[in-house]
């Protein structure tokens, strides 16, 4: 990546809608998607929030921290609208 590339990958996170083995279900913003769990070595339940990168859950978030990541990504989001 070239320091004028503006692309790139986020991590998002996402609340847990359903388990089912070692595969979520997941939501976030109307957006469902499934995610391994294989890599996160902690157990989850319905109504965590997981920081999801490429299909995959990578680490469990606090909800008060998961809610203010949303809320900042939804602000970069509005503002890059204005642009």
């Amino acid at each position: 990546m070239t320091r004028g590339d503006a692309s790139m990958c986020l991590a998002v996170p996402m609340k847990v809608a359903q388990v089912e083995g070692n595969v979520a279900t997941l939501e976030s913003d109307g957006v469902r998607a499934r995610a391994r769990l294989d890599a996160l070595g902690e157990p989850v339940v319905v109504g965590d929030y997981l920081l999801v990168h490429a299909g995959f859950a990578i680490r469990k978030l606090d909800p008060a921290d998961a809610q203010e990541t949303l809320k900042l990504l939804d602000e970069m989001l509005t503002a890059g609208d204005e642009d």
